[in-house]
């Protein structure tokens, strides 16, 4: 015998098994426990022949690559020529171009005229506090024959003595400033007394102080009232010496009255040209108003 080692013939169930047992052990299964559970038949004696001896290795024939075939490849198909497309519309006709418009000729521009001044309005009348009703006296005898324009004022009634009348007037009149002042309003004029009835012992009065405006909340006058000053015809008369001598004055006037044949209304008013916190004076003057009925 050459020193070939025999070669074993696997039966195929050998082959088998030994397959299963790599497929367990592949798996994660124990082999032992499989193996218990098949049950393998008992191999087959195999007679064994000698192998003959390996021969050298012949080159393996090369394989000619086939034969290009004779018949000619099939044509390709044609495929039937499509249909024609419709003739395109034709196209819209242009539009004429719009006719050029000429610009006008250019307008001579107009000559710029110079424009007069605005005339300033006319400046507000400047308050007088020191006006009269009607102005300076004008005759030489101390009487005027007039008509009075009533003008704003704010008034306050009263009643007081003789002995304390300028006393009571002058309070009441700086009173009057003061609420003028507190409304916003000017004072225009000098204060008067409106003396609407008198007997031995006192008066009854109406204070008034003329302002530029009348006020415009009433609500906040309290016992001051809005009012006017006394309008219609009047004779003025002046006096001009202490106050306490008025009373010679009013003598005077009794007599042009009844000179004249004048008859007169009860009441009187004494517009106030000096200061009545100093009646005392030489000088101190006092306009009468008188209004015949």
């Amino acid at each position: 015998m050459n020193g070939t080692a025999p070669v074993k013939h696997v039966t195929s169930s050998q082959l088998a098994l030994r397959l299963a047992a790599t497929i367990l052990v592949a798996a994660g299964l124990p082999v032992a426990a499989a193996l218990a559970q098949t049950t393998v038949p008992a191999p087959q004696p195999v007679e064994s022949a000698p192998l003959p001896p390996p021969t050298a290795a012949q080159p393996a024939p090369v394989q000619a690559p086939p034969a290009a075939s004779a018949e000619p490849a099939p044509s390709p198909s044609v495929a039937p020529p499509a249909a024609a497309p419709p003739p395109a519309a034709p196209p819209p006709p242009a539009a004429a171009p719009a006719p050029v418009q000429t610009p006008p000729p250019p307008q001579p521009t107009p000559p710029i005229t110079a424009q007069p001044p605005a005339t300033p309005l006319p400046a507000a009348p400047a308050i007088d506090r020191d006006a009269t009703l009607a102005g300076k006296p004008g005759d030489t005898m101390g009487v005027d024959t007039l008509v009075l324009s009533p003008k704003p004022a704010l008034t306050i009634s009263g009643q007081t003595t003789w002995d304390k009348g300028i006393e009571t007037l002058a309070g009441i009149f700086q009173r009057l400033e003061n609420d003028a002042g507190r409304l916003g309003l000017r004072v225009a004029g000098r204060p008067l007394t409106y003396f609407a009835e008198t007997d031995d012992i006192g008066f009854r009065y109406e204070a008034i102080l003329p302002v530029d405006r009348l006020p415009d909340n009433a609500a906040q006058l309290g016992d001051v009232r809005a009012g006017s000053t006394p309008s219609g015809n009047a004779l003025r008369f002046t006096h001009k010496s202490p106050y306490d001598d008025i009373d010679s004055t009013y003598e005077g006037i009794t007599a042009y009255l009844d000179a004249k044949g004048l008859t007169v209304r009860d009441q009187f008013v004494e517009e106030y040209v000096g200061d009545l916190k100093d009646p005392g004076d030489a000088g101190f003057e006092v306009n009468i108003y008188v209004q015949p009925r």
